[in-house]
């Protein structure tokens, strides 16, 4: 399949414009809390100004950096800001880089990983998280996949597109792996904040100078329109990317940026919103799920943390057709598992006020209790 995950959402959004009533189950985040967010800027930047109004240009708002600091218990001078996850992705991989790597990525997962890489020249291989096994990070398996010219492992915590978490074990296992061989590992936690502190408030970089962590306001605040993501690393993996950054990098936004900071001053009070919304969300999600499983409708489990899934539909194989006759029938948009690798399952996002989520789940029901009786929708061959 030729088409990325980040062309099929383009896609889905034209289609949801033009369809008011669409319920976006693919969605990876809480809504954006747009009442708190305008209270938040119109106190901001009433006169006088912020001073959080500042120049972001020169690696990243100083009082994101600071607040960031002070989160990883670190120097500020081990963060860089970039433009959502999505740019500290790409600094990474054209930072650290070149034609004669090999980078070891996670399958099923998000594919800008890969694609990132590969833009690198970058070669790439996977290994498989299994449904079968919970969606753990086999070490065994990422060291099968090394060779002489491993650079870099990527993978994320929450796991994207299962919402699995990866256990102290799991982490400790990749840190000695890692050391031993020398590779670097970049880990994605733009969904771990749902985690901590129930798990561990310990990011992946406080676990090995050989790790690097990824975060964003994007999915535990729901607010993607601020692009405000950041990495951190040890000082031997930030020097080469901070020196890219300052070569290449133009695009972070001051006034998105200078919200964030209010934003993290008012973390608490952000995180309520999508709490709010996810609590009952969730109990929405185990009653389903049982009731799903014990009709064989799906197979899997709902993740402890986060507001994705990644079920596997009993006899869907082509999950693209389906998600696509859903669409055309209800209006309610589901993430093909296709796009993650996984052909057979679907991700849905259920981080939804609940009448707009239970009316997408009784479509998705539906459609599952269709396609159990007369077999067409989604089946290839």
């Amino acid at each position: 399949m030729n088409e990325t995950y980040a062309q099929w959402v383009r896609g889905v959004i034209g289609r949801k414009r033009s369809h008011a009533r669409t319920i976006p189950l693919f969605d990876s985040s809480v809504p954006e809390p747009a009442n708190l967010l305008q209270q938040t800027i119109e106190d901001g930047f009433r006169r006088p100004v912020t001073s959080r109004y500042t120049s972001a240009f020169n690696g990243g708002n100083p009082f994101v950096l600071e607040l960031l600091a002070t989160r990883y218990e670190l120097p500020r001078e081990q963060i860089i800001c970039t433009t959502g996850a999505t740019g500290a992705l790409s600094l990474i991989c054209r930072g650290l880089l070149s034609k004669a790597d090999h980078v070891i990525v996670e399958t099923p997962g998000f594919d800008l990983f890969s694609e990132l890489a590969r833009s690198a020249g970058a070669h790439v291989s996977y290994f498989r998280r299994a449904a079968e096994q919970g969606f753990a990070a086999n070490v065994e398996a990422i060291a099968q996949q090394i060779t002489p010219d491993t650079k870099l492992i990527m993978l994320s915590n929450l796991h994207n597109p299962s919402g699995a978490t990866l256990s102290t074990e799991e982490l400790n296992a990749l840190v000695e792996l890692a050391e031993r061989h020398g590779i670097l590992v970049a880990v994605d936690e733009v969904y771990s904040d749902y985690a901590a502190p129930l798990v561990s408030s310990k990011a992946a970089v406080g676990y090995s100078p050989n790790f690097i962590s990824i975060n964003s306001l994007t999915k535990i605040f729901g607010l993607s329109t601020l692009r405000c993501g950041w990495l951190v690393a040890a000082p031997a993996v930030i020097e080469p990317l901070r020196d890219l950054s300052e070569r290449q990098d133009f695009g972070i936004s001051n006034l998105a940026h200078a919200v964030a900071a209010l934003v993290l001053e008012r973390a608490a009070q952000f995180r309520a919103v999508g709490d709010a919304i996810l609590r009952p969300a969730r109990e929405e999600m185990v009653r389903r799920f049982d009731t799903w499983r014990s009709r064989g409708l799906i197979a899997g489990e709902l993740p402890e943390f986060g507001c994705i899934c990644f079920p596997k539909l009993i006899g869907v194989r082509n999950t693209r057709a389906f998600s696509e006759a859903l669409l055309a029938k209800s209006n309610v948009i589901v993430a093909p598992g296709e796009f993650f690798g996984e052909a057979g399952h679907v991700r849905l996002g259920f981080g939804r006020p609940l009448p707009e989520l239970v009316a997408g789940l009784d479509a998705l029901e539906e459609a599952l209790v269709e396609q159990g009786h007369r077999r067409p929708l989604g089946i290839v061959g």
